[in-house]
């Protein structure tokens, strides 16, 4: 047991929803509760609702995946539920949990069609929801928050008191500044691509620096600056993340440089380490005194529509018990705060947070989608140096009208691609390719600019950044020709693979709104086991494929990517590639070996 006090048994009343909840939160709670209640009259005209006695017949079934942090608690719930033998429907309520990493529910959900094997997702955070929502994938509906926890800094205790705990407070930047310069201890974070924690941290950061400096280059350059240093110290999860602290008080391992001295975490991750026999050290709380970003664990229905009325009631049901009295204690024993964010002081104490800390201050406003997938972004770029050879489609379909928009295909396409390049640091290696049929003699591709250091001085002045948006700046359909896709990108993945570079994210993009029309070139089978032959998981140079327009042949492009272990998505608007490009990135970089 750790130093910290635990809650007792009191529960405070419900004192009203979130701040800022969705619309769509309430219609459906008010939904849901229409619901139960209609299913519940005819249920106690029929008899079907005895109060009490053991379950010893039918029951009504509900999955809940669940992020590994709040499943135990959600367990307890579910079990007291069996025991107490509640119902719905007349039947006894079975919820299962089962506990799922959020961010791989995400990847999964993102993709459609998907056959959900949960009726119920708490992940820890709305954003994966919100992810979800962005790409179109699974129907997901939030029906409110049940549990919530703030976003800090925990420091074992000899780091804390040199930091100043409890008595001084900081804001983000300045607590950031004091926790990663001069003698700052070793600090460590949650990969912000797979950690909501992560990510939010690292917008709280971004948030202060864009106060603090009063211009937008100025902070994105600071806040690229703390991702590096934080990238140096980053853990795979939450759980990795906790694992890297001390193991005990001894000398061996607070001198240990693979042991973190503070981390960037949920309170009630803080509170799970303190209150485990045998965790290591306690940890003390930092709470920014300019706000804390905020966990919120939205209860969401997974494809609301094709749940049958039973399973609708249960999610009601179970969403019921965890608002009650009995859930929110036990909610509380497992070290969350409600879901208005209201601080228990003995979940807080027990968790590492002590007055002057502002602990009780409300959360700071979330981040918008836009401004997370921004972030995302330049996380990506800053902590990844990039080798990336970019292929673009100039066959004459690119001059086609974008419906509603009125500019041709490749008009939003190079104005998206100069988006993305300027996300990109000097470091990163870029280059750009077109291609169509013949555009180079005999062959269906032409280069346009080498895929060099974006800093490097080149002849005649300038960077290699400005000759690569002057060649960004020059693509253009070519008036005759076809589609040479099966060729270039064959030419263009030998290329990247022969000039691989060590300690860089290597990939090549190839960007095309049409099917292969070359009657002289290769087949797609042909195309396919040649980059079989090339792939090397050892260098691995990714192909990520983005099609944009109703011709691509996105199947095609499915399949040609496979071997690389790269990706294919369709892009529906051009001017959005950018974005499509980043979160490919992203995603090629969290899979690769490390």
């Amino acid at each position: 047991m750790g130093r910290h006090s635990l809650p007792d048994g009191s529960a405070p009343e419900r004192t009203g929803a979130r701040s800022g909840a969705r619309r769509r939160t309430l219609v459906l709670a008010t939904g849901l509760v229409l619901a139960v209640a209609a299913g519940s009259v005819v249920a106690l005209r029929g008899g079907l609702l005895p109060f009490g006695g053991p379950c010893d017949g039918p029951s009504a079934r509900l999955d809940v995946a669940a992020s590994p942090d709040i499943a135990p608690a959600l367990e307890a719930v579910a079990r007291q539920a069996r025991r107490d033998a509640t119902r719905t429907d007349g039947r006894c309520l079975d919820v299962r949990v089962t506990a799922r990493a959020a961010h791989d529910l995400a990847d999964a959900f993102g993709q459609r069609p998907v056959d959900p094997e949960f009726q119920v997702w708490i992940p820890d955070s709305s954003l994966w929801v919100d992810r979800v929502e962005a790409e179109r994938g699974t129907p997901l509906t939030a029906a409110g928050a049940v549990a919530s926890s703030p976003v800090v800094l925990g420091a074992v205790p000899t780091t804390a008191a040199a930091l100043g705990w409890p008595r001084t407070t900081y804001t983000w930047t300045r607590l950031i500044r004091r926790a990663t310069s001069g003698d700052a201890p070793r600090l460590g974070v949650a990969d912000p691509a797979r950690s909501a924690a992560g990510l939010l941290a690292l917008a709280r950061i971004s948030a202060g620096d864009t106060k603090d400096t009063g211009n937008a280059d100025e902070a994105r350059t600071r806040t690229a600056a703390t991702a590096k240093l934080l990238h140096q110290r980053i853990a795979d999860g939450d759980g990795p993340a906790l694992a890297t602290l001390p193991r005990d008080g001894s000398r061996a391992e607070r001198d240990n440089p693979r042991r973190n001295q503070a981390l960037l975490l949920s309170e009630q991750a803080a509170y799970a380490h303190n209150t485990t026999a045998g965790g290591g050290p306690d940890l003390d709380l930092f709470y920014p005194r300019d706000g804390a970003a905020r966990l919120d664990y939205p209860y969401t229905l997974v494809d609301e529509a094709a749940m049958s009325p039973e399973q609708a009631r249960a999610a009601s049901r179970f969403l019921t018990l965890l608002g009650e009295s009995e859930g929110r204690r036990t909610l509380r024993g497992h070290g969350f705060r409600t879901e208005n964010g209201a601080a228990d002081p003995k979940v807080t104490g027990a968790a590492g947070g002590r007055a002057p800390q502002p602990y009780s201050a409300s959360p700071a406003d979330p981040p918008t989608g836009k401004e997370l997938q921004a972030l995302l972004g330049r996380w990506t770029v800053t902590v990844q140096n990039i080798r990336l050879t970019t292929v673009v489609d100039a066959s004459p379909s690119m001059a086609g009208p974008v419906p509603g928009d009125g500019r041709s295909r490749m008009d939003l396409t190079r104005n998206s691609l100069l988006q993305a390049l300027a996300t990109f640091t000097p470091e990163d290696e870029i280059g750009l390719w077109r291609f169509a049929t013949l555009l180079d003699g005999a062959k269906d591709y032409a280069e346009l600019s080498p895929t060099d250091r974006l800093g490097d001085r080149v002849a005649g002045g300038g960077t290699h950044r400005d000759a690569l948006t002057a060649a960004f700046g020059s693509l253009a359909p070519v008036p005759r020709g076809a589609t040479g896709l099966y060729d270039t990108t064959l030419a263009a993945y030998r290329q990247a693979r022969a000039t691989y570079a060590s300690g860089k994210l290597n990939a090549l993009v190839v960007v095309t709104d049409g099917a292969n029309d070359d009657a002289v070139g290769l087949g797609l089978d042909a195309l396919v086991d040649k980059l079989k032959g090339l792939s090397d998981p050892g260098k691995p140079v990714p192909l990520i494929a983005l099609a944009i327009g109703p011709a691509a042949d996105t199947a095609a492009l499915r399949h040609m990517v496979a071997p690389t272990g790269g990706s294919a998505q369709r892009v529906a608007d051009p001017s959005q590639l950018h974005q499509a490009l980043i979160k490919a990135l992203m995603t090629a970089g969290g899979t690769r070996p490390r």
